[in-house]
């Protein structure tokens, strides 16, 4: 089959989970004999040339539209008095007005009008707003009526916004939080209205989607991984006694987690387990974090790394202290693959099918996370038996060549019902 897959980002080089993710699928699918163009936002903060893609092969072509999504105080205030543009769905997102483009319509409308594609791929909330416009346009007759459209979806977005609003101090910023996670909220019940399928990536987000009163069918396909990358080494023998976290910094709900940690375990941990290294690593880490004198109260600042298989094999434990978010983090998938033994909380660990206790450690609270990091520090933790096990799960369940087997279940389960029924004899 031939999909169009729509894209809020050039998914390339694929460091951070949400570039990884799309990147993955894009591969698996290509690679699985399916003909995948991309129609991607090419933004200022992930802009790459048209040929970002050709190592993929002949079966993935990219086409790339140049679109100003860097945040603007003042879009953004005329948005929260409703004194933006006018759009057909009221009180629209700031988060999502910045990804629509007339340009980007008006290539996506070219793309469906000259040539043939069996489905229409939208990845993410943040071009969710390009399903309505196609929809649109098929009803109108401007666009052609026979590719169904898919949504996936990386996160239920509001409850992102929902939970930094729930912990927030800030009376002021807590009401600018509540009141986008509202329209998001709104956003995202309109959104699923517009489309014939949707992939969510978890259990958690599929129960939350149907609650939004999703009216199409509803697949759970997990976030990929590309886990031939990361397998274990037992020639490589991580630092004794460190501790890892990886992840993009300028992303809210993981930079949220960094400083929870630092501030509610770290200090006590420090104290009691004196030999403990933690070491951090993750694109544009915030001032406070790099002005840190290297290895003060044995704390390491990494900022960003070439090669994230390297950089966890380094270490030992890895950390997931995640508070907010939605989805599924691939980079658990990634340290599981490398059969590292990891430590998050339950919102971090949503959707990695996983034991805990046996291959995976899920805790919330400081005073759980102590426990474990006093049982890692004298010996006390299985980390070997919990790594090994999970190695084992990332590579059955979360493997590029499974999930894209998966999307390809779902774009035929959408092209089938796109299709009239048989008239009878």
């Amino acid at each position: 089959m031939h999909v169009l897959q729509v894209c809020y980002r050039v998914p390339y080089p694929p460091h951070d989970g949400g570039a990884i993710g799309v990147y993955e699928i894009i591969r698996g699918v290509s690679e699985a004999g399916h003909q995948v163009t991309v129609l991607a936002v090419n933004t200022p903060k992930h802009h790459q040339p048209p040929t970002a893609l050709d190592h993929l092969g002949p079966n993935v072509r990219m086409v790339a539209v140049d679109v100003d999504t860097r945040l603007s105080p003042w879009k953004a205030l005329r948005n929260l008095l409703g004194f933006g543009p006018t759009y057909s769905f009221n009180a629209l997102p700031y988060n999502v007005e910045r990804f629509i483009s007339p340009a980007f319509e008006a290539r996506l409308a070219s793309l469906l009008k000259g040539e043939h594609f069996d489905v229409v791929h939208f990845d993410s909330t943040f071009v969710a707003w390009y399903a309505g416009f196609v929809r649109r346009g098929q009803q109108a007759g401007r666009l052609p009526a026979g590719p169904p459209l898919v949504l996936r979806a990386h996160n239920v977005e509001y409850m992102i916004w929902a939970r930094l609003a729930e912990r927030e101090r800030n009376p002021l910023r807590k009401w600018y939080l509540q009141h986008l996670a509202e329209r998001i909220k709104g956003f995202e019940a309109w959104m699923l209205h517009q489309v014939d399928a949707i992939a969510a990536i978890t259990a958690e987000d599929e129960a939350r989607l149907r609650e939004l009163g999703t009216p199409p069918p509803i697949a759970i396909v997990p976030a990929p991984a590309n886990v031939s990358r990361f397998r274990p080494d037992p020639a490589r023998q991580p630092q004794p006694r460190s501790l890892f976290m990886l992840g993009s910094l300028n992303w809210l709900p993981n930079l949220e987690g960094v400083e929870w940690f630092l501030r509610e375990v770290w200090p006590q941990a420090h104290r009691e387990l004196p030999e403990l290294t933690l070491h951090i690593a993750g694109t544009a880490p915030p001032a406070h974090l790099t002005s840190r004198p290297a290895g003060q109260d044995n704390v390491f600042i990494h900022g960003f790394v070439e090669s994230a298989p390297d950089f966890m094999r380094s270490y030992d434990l890895m950390l997931v202290p995640l508070l907010s978010g939605g989805g599924m983090r691939i980079k658990i998938v990634e340290g599981m693959a490398l059969g590292k033994a990891i430590l998050s909380t339950t919102i971090g660990a949503e959707g990695i099918e996983a034991q805990d206790g046996s291959e995976l450690l899920r805790r919330d609270g400081p005073a759980a996370w102590l426990d474990v990091l006093r049982d890692y520090y004298h010996g006390r933790l299985p980390l070997a038996a919990i790594g090994a096990a999970a190695a084992e799960v990332a590579q059955a369940r979360y493997s590029t060549e499974a999930v894209a087997q998966g999307f390809v279940a779902l774009y035929e389960q959408a092209i089938a019902a796109r299709q009239p029924a048989p008239v009878a004899p």
